[in-house]
Formats: structure tokens, sequence, C-alpha cells
């Protein structure tokens, strides 16, 4: 079974930057036209979501053979 992108990287300070962003919207956001009880950010679940469904690079050695392609596709998935 090949491994998720969430299982070998995850960028956590940007997922946490743009969640902060989107916490810190008071108007103009679909999320403040109602109340929930638990309002997480929609960054955070779309980025958790994607990373579970993408394949890591290392998945696939014949498209991304060395340590240096992997990073860069990684990088290009971010």
């Amino acid at each position: 079974m090949n491994k998720k992108l969430i299982e070998v990287a995850i960028p956590l300070q940007a997922i946490n930057e743009a969640s902060g962003r989107e916490k810190s919207i008071r108007h103009g956001h679909p999320s403040t036209l109602h109340l929930w009880w638990s309002r997480k950010p929609l960054a955070t679940t779309r980025a958790v979501l994607w990373a579970s469904l993408v394949d890591d690079p290392s998945a696939h050695p014949d498209r991304f053979p060395t340590d240096e392609a992997q990073a860069r596709e990684r990088s290009r998935l971010f």
C-alpha cells in the first residue's frame, strides 16, 4: 500500500498560519453566517483531507528516483 503525504510530510507551520488568518476574520467569511458549537478553520480541514488522499512521492520511485526529486515534488505539492 502506498504511503500518503500526511504520513511523511505535512507543512504544519503553513497550515497554522492559514488557520490563524481564517480564525481572525470577523465578517465577510461563510463561517461567520451562523455560530456553530465547534467551528474549525476550513484551511486545516482542507489540508488534512488533501494530504490524506495524495500519495507521497516516495511511493513512486520510478517517477521520483532520488531524495532530491522527492523533496522537489513534495514542495511542489505543498
